[in-house]
């Protein structure tokens, strides 16, 4: 069958008039990922006109890996009892800040497992406890499933915890647990919140005056159909709040994890790039668009920044969620830097609400030393 010319589509994108669903699955159906990719990268110059892309320095604290549900494609949680669970102390926290402080970083994002003793208390006197510590320092803390958790255990309502979460010393929140928003996918592989008490959540989260940023995770035995109501759900959320400042879309890590044994074709870069591209080109109501490099490797992660992405995420100092499904993947602020630069950008460090920041000894990092270009050269290639 011949496939589909996709130009009217994009012609219609780059003339500003919005997407509808057929017009993302006719999309995601076509293989010529070129002409998707230069449309995203020319809506990405619309939005950020400036060439600069952005990167964060935080880390990933994941405070317990106790965790209530099963989710199939996790290799992260362990059930309640087990002998290899454990909560982070407080003291290793402020270690874990300490160091990210001290390589110039502005924040942590900070996930758990949805622990079955953890009510609201808890995560206030976390908060109030880093907050007055660290009062810069912001807390991107607690994902969807892990305030619906808070909600089951203390009997209080979103917008109750989250006011309560921010008085406390939260910052904004991360949009993890969205994996796919649409329930045909969801209850095949996992049993933590729904499509509809994630995005009520998130709704809550902007009603109480904070950000977040949205996510998704592909190739769990979804479909193209699955993915476009994902994008859409998304889309008339943004709306309705304004609350997101950003979009992340991944591929599923399979390896050490059940599901993975169980689906034979997993995503391809390819995939991914038009995953992204399509992303950028159907939210139009979005200004920041991640490079994936954690799961996609550095290479991909770079190209990524010619398919709709105009941020590269975060140094990573720590992260272990995704790592333990199989992506090992590292780079520090050198190394995003130059992968920056050499995509034909000028680099810019921001903080969580992508404003951003500049530090005296980022001059020291783009010094034009060959040798090290050449040990980044051979590291990326690695």
């Amino acid at each position: 069958m011949r496939e589909r010319d996709i130009q009217p589509i994009l012609d219609r994108a780059l003339s500003g008039e919005r997407l509808t669903a057929d017009d993302c699955a006719a999309l995601l159906e076509s293989n010529d990922i070129a002409r998707m990719g230069v449309a995203a990268d020319e809506i990405r110059k619309r939005w950020h006109a400036d060439n600069i892309v952005t990167y964060i320095i935080d880390r990933n604290v994941n405070y317990t890996n106790v965790c209530n549900v099963v989710c199939t494609f996790c290799a992260f949680y362990r059930r309640p009892g087990k002998p290899d669970t454990y909560v982070t102390t407080l003291e290793q926290i402020f270690g874990k800040i300490d160091e990210t402080i001290a390589l110039g970083g502005t924040g942590v994002l900070m996930q758990g497992g949805l622990h079955p003793d953890f009510g609201i208390e808890w995560y206030e006197d976390l908060l109030r406890t880093l907050h007055m510590k660290y009062p810069n320092f912001q807390l991107h803390c607690f994902s969807p499933p892990e305030i619906h958790n808070i909600h089951l255990i203390s009997k209080l309502d979103y917008e109750t915890i989250l006011a309560r979460l921010k008085e406390a010393g939260l910052y904004s929140l991360p949009g993890g647990g969205a994996e796919i928003l649409d329930d045909e996918v969801r209850k095949r592989v996992s049993t933590k919140c729904t499509t509809a008490e994630w995005l009520s959540v998130m709704r809550a989260v902007h009603r109480v005056g904070l950000r977040s940023t949205a996510t998704m995770m592909f190739g769990i035995g979804d479909s193209i159909v699955h993915r476009v109501r994902h994008l859409e759900r998304i889309r008339d959320l943004q709306d309705e709040t304004g609350g997101f400042t950003a979009f992340i879309p991944w591929t599923f890590q399979r390896e050490n994890t059940a599901l993975g044994r169980k689906i034979k074709d997993e995503p391809t870069g390819i995939d991914y790039l038009k995953m992204l591209s399509v992303s950028r080109i159907f939210l139009d109501n979005i200004e920041n668009f991640q490079s994936s490099w954690l799961t996609q490797g550095l290479r991909l992660g770079q190209v990524a920044l010619r398919f709709g992405a105009n941020d590269m995420g975060s140094i990573m100092i720590e992260e272990n969620v995704v790592s333990a499904a199989g992506a090992h993947n590292r780079a520090d602020e050198r190394m995003l830097r130059y992968l920056i630069r050499e995509a034909g950008f000028r680099p810019q460090q921001r903080d969580i609400l992508y404003r951003h920041v500049n530090r005296e000894e980022i001059s020291k990092i783009d010094e034009n030393d060959s040798s090290q270009l050449r040990e980044l050269s051979v590291l990326i290639a690695d």
